[in-house]
């Protein structure tokens, strides 16, 4: 049963018709009107006989770009008074594009006291003019809340669509709506910019962009899409640097690909301060390189985390287990001396700094075998990379959560 506040839409679907146009939908509509599989009404009262309840309803823009929910408030003030003579359980699912936290804060709130009660998020990934395939063949099926059984309801509604669906929490749920849609709107702007570029040097953008494509590896892929460290090294931020340049001499806009720069140094930035925060007087940071498995350290964020350190006052001592200072050499070792003159005297074997700090840093991936005995010393742990847990007894968390 459909419900809605428009009559005209409810006519429409009563008269097998589809209240507006999408390739495939009213042939869906027209048969199952006809098989008795789908209903409309103006009224809520149906409720009381559903075992689901999906909330579609709009959250449009208001003027200061926040989300519009006065029809997610009053679509739960006529759920909730549908329920009181209700004894049987009844699942809600939020398939409304909702902000982090609003189930929780403007659902719940709405339904308290109501027994035999469950509210997951069933955020929808369809769009406009292909949303029957992207129904019938979906990319993505994410069902989110804290009752198990619920969540597993809800995603068995699915079953028949053959897809696997992703069980997170329900804030994790809402997230992802919003992660999707940044990232799909992130891949458009960036292509644009870069056919813009190709554009004025003369360049074939699409010769550009579907090379890239083929790139599986790295570019169209899981790759760097881990939320971590910052970035360094000696190629993405010389290589970026150089491009912006020759964009402002062409006399071209790029906001996406100028704010790249910016962006990895607010990046920075939140790290040094979370690392600043920490009550501890000695503090071993564990990596120095500007990633794993390297020696280079031109442009390494550690770099600029341990200038901070320094200067506010903080003793530390810095584990890397392919930095040794007479084997580095060339511009590689100038960065490095210019940055850190008394790098040498910073520098210890693992064991030195597990037996002197009082908390850990970890700015870099390590072997297991490391990790085994970082966790064995017991000491607090904050991880600054990705895919790299602290130590739960002792406090550690993911970079990720602030």
């Amino acid at each position: 049963m459909g419900i809605d506040r428009d009559q005209h839409k409810v006519d429409n679907v009563l008269a097998g018709r589809a209240p507006f146009y999408e390739p495939g939908l009213q042939d869906l509509v027209r048969e199952n009107v006809a098989a008795g599989r789908l209903s409309a009404s103006a009224s809520a009262d149906g409720i009381a006989d559903c075992s689901v309840v999906m909330v579609c309803v709009g959250t449009p823009s208001e003027k200061n770009g926040n989300l519009g929910l006065a029809q997610l408030r009053r679509a739960m003030e006529e759920i909730a008074e549908q329920l009181s003579p209700r004894s049987k359980p009844l699942i809600i699912a939020i398939r409304s594009t909702v902000f982090p936290g609003t189930t929780e804060e403007v659902v719940l709130p709405a339904l308290a006291g109501r027994k035999q009660l469950s509210v997951v998020s069933n955020p929808e990934f369809l769009r406009e003019g292909s949303a029957v395939q992207d129904f019938m063949e979906p990319s993505l099926l994410v069902v989110g809340g804290s009752e198990e059984t619920a969540v597993r309801e809800v995603a068995d509604l699915y079953a028949p669509l053959g897809v696997s669906a992703c069980l997170v929490s329900l804030r994790t749920a809402e997230m992802i709506k919003y992660a999707c849609n940044a990232f799909h709107a992130v891949k458009i702007s960036f292509a644009n910019e870069v056919g813009a570029l190709s554009e004025r040097l003369g360049i074939d953008a699409q010769e550009v962009m579907n090379t890239l494509c083929q790139d599986v590896k790295l570019n169209v892929s899981p790759a760097y899409l881990k939320p971590g460290f910052a970035f360094g090294g000696s190629c993405l931020p010389k290589d970026l640097r150089a491009l912006i340049y020759r964009v402002h001499a062409l006399d071209l806009k790029l906001p996406l690909l100028e704010s790249a720069l910016p962006s990895n140094e607010q990046h920075l930035r939140r790290a040094i301060d979370a690392v600043l925060d920490l009550e501890a007087k000695r503090i071993g940071v564990i990596g120095l390189a500007f990633k794993e498995n390297t020696d280079d350290l031109r442009e390494s964020p550690v770099v600029s985390l341990l200038e901070q350190l320094i200067g506010k006052g903080h003793a530390v001592r810095v584990f890397d287990p392919h930095i040794r200072m007479d084997a580095i050499y060339g511009s590689n070792r100038n960065f490095i001396l210019e940055s850190i003159p008394h790098i040498s005297r910073l520098l210890a074997s693992l064991e030195q700094i597990l037996t002197w700090a009082d908390h850990l840093v970890l700015a870099q991936k390590q072997s297991a075998e490391t990790m085994q005995c970082i966790h064995a010393s017991g000491l607090p742990l904050m991880a600054l990379v990705n895919g790299t847990l602290g130590n739960p007894a002792a406090g550690g968390a993911k970079f990720s959560q602030w």
